[in-house]
């Protein structure tokens, strides 16, 4: 009796130490089916990369191409005298080219000035004539009336004389003529100008895309036919949407596409000046 007691208590700790592992172990499977039922929580969604904005443009100066015409008049106007060329660089007030009505309005400027100062003599003579009561007072204002008729007259002949001479509007770049002496100046002009000390870009920007688009963002220029690329910045957004007008060769692209054009100054503009109306592909940073 003794003995099976004695069995009975050495078998005792090793049958609780049994049952504590068996409780510890059902508690870990119960905290992990609840930690498995607990909703899984999504990691918050990265922010979407901002992008650029791509298009295709044309380089132009500032201002645009200055076309530069003869005075305005229903008569056949035609070129006596040009004096510059295509890539000649011209001042800002430098004669371009005569008229062939010049020779005859000059002639006109001398007979006025002839007739004015015969004018003005007479109105001199009759004053002192008329202090000594020699000659009447209607005759010194008949004189002083034809002096003044003489000197507006005189001012009008010499406004003549100068639109038969054709000056340039602004400093810049003969980019083309049009009209060569002997030749009619026709609805284009004489010339064209360009004002290529400062160069743009202009992008051609989707209706979908300007809103990403804003002034001082940084810009860059490609084309095959510029040496390297061209850095700019956006200086200015047209506000108006028109009909794309740049359109490349790629068959799948849009020929009703709707734009906003985009100025971009470029920083060398020396690198863009030989290249007026060049299509370009303008990639805008974000």
């Amino acid at each position: 009796m003794s003995q099976e007691t004695n069995r009975a208590r050495r078998r005792w700790p090793w049958l609780a130490a049994a049952g504590l592992l068996l409780l510890a172990a059902g508690g870990l499977r119960m905290r992990a089916s609840e930690t498995s039922a607990l909703p899984s929580v999504a990691a918050p969604p990265e922010p979407a990369a901002v992008e650029g904005v791509s298009a295709r443009g044309r380089l132009e100066p500032l201002d645009g191409i200055l076309r530069v015409a003869g005075p305005s008049s229903t008569a056949v106007t035609v070129i006596a005298r040009l004096l510059v060329n295509e890539g000649d660089r011209v001042s800002a007030g430098q004669l371009l080219a005569t008229l062939d009505t010049e020779p005859i309005l000059e002639a006109q400027v001398h007979e006025v000035e002839a007739e004015l100062r015969n004018a003005e003599r007479e109105y001199a003579r009759s004053q002192e004539l008329n202090v000594g009561r020699i000659a009447s007072d209607s005759e010194r204002d008949r004189w002083e009336t034809r002096a003044a008729v003489g000197r507006a007259q005189l001012a009008r002949a010499r406004a003549e004389l100068e639109r038969a001479r054709i000056t340039a509007p602004a400093a810049g770049l003969v980019l083309d003529v049009h009209a060569r002496p002997g030749e009619r100046i026709g609805p284009e002009g004489i010339l064209e100008l360009g004002r290529v000390d400062k160069m743009y870009a202009i992008a051609e920007v989707y209706e979908t895309d300007v809103g990403r688009v804003r002034p001082g963002q940084r810009a860059r220029v490609t084309s095959p036919a510029l040496p390297t690329p061209l850095s700019g910045r956006v200086e200015w957004i047209r506000p108006k949407v028109e009909k794309q007008d740049e359109v490349g060769t790629d068959p799948a692209a849009r020929k009703d596409a709707r734009v906003v054009e985009v100025k971009v100054l470029l920083e060398d503009s020396a690198a863009a000046a030989p290249f007026t109306n060049l299509q370009v592909e303008v990639e805008i940073e974000p």
